[in-house]
Formats: structure tokens, sequence, C-alpha cells
């Protein structure tokens, strides 16, 4: 299409301001600690989920076999579901009570 032609339709683009360095700030004021605090909950729940795996895995045989979830495997792999949530509330500023390491609410 011809540049000098009239038509009804113009565009135009800005370039965008350079980004605030106040956002990497707040990341480091706020969300670093958070992480930083909540590394202990990090590694246990890396393991916890590992053998929750295995243990979702049982059940499945289980209920295979019997046509029930076994009590213990549900109340663990429910349990490090829990966990993980009350985690992930606690670093997303969901909450601000820090999660407490056990399975149990």
């Amino acid at each position: 299409m011809d540049p000098n032609s009239s038509y009804p339709v113009n565009i135009t683009v800005e370039r965008p301001p350079k980004p605030s360095r106040g956002w990497a700030l707040a990341f480091l004021l706020f969300v670093l600690p958070k992480a930083l605090a909540l590394v202990p909950h990090f590694i246990v729940l890396g393991a916890l989920g590992f053998l929750s795996f295995f243990a979702a895995i049982a059940a499945q045989v289980a209920v295979l076999f019997t046509g029930r979830y076994p009590e213990p495997l549900f109340d663990f792999v429910v349990g490090v579901m829990r966990w993980q949530t009350r985690v992930n509330a606690f670093f997303l500023g969901l909450t601000d009570t820090y999660p407490p390491f056990r399975l149990r609410k």
C-alpha cells in the first residue's frame, strides 16, 4: 500500500519508559526474606512430596484391589498438600501466619 495515501487508521507507538528500580527493591525487601525464611519448609516438603508420590501410587494399588483408600495413606497425602498450601499462601502474601512444621492443621 502507498504510504502517502489517506487511510482512516493511524497508529502511533511510543517507546515504553525505562523500568523502575523500585520493583527490584520491593523484591529484595519483601519476597527474598520470605523465601529465605521458608527454605527449611521447602527442603522438608521436597522430601515429603517425593514420599507422597509413592504413597499415592500405593494407594491406587490398594484402591484397585480393595476398593478403599487406606486411611493412613490418605491422611499423609492430604497432610502434605495442606502443608504445601499453607507455605504457598504465606509466600504469596495471602496470610501473615508463618506455617507450622506439621501435616495436620
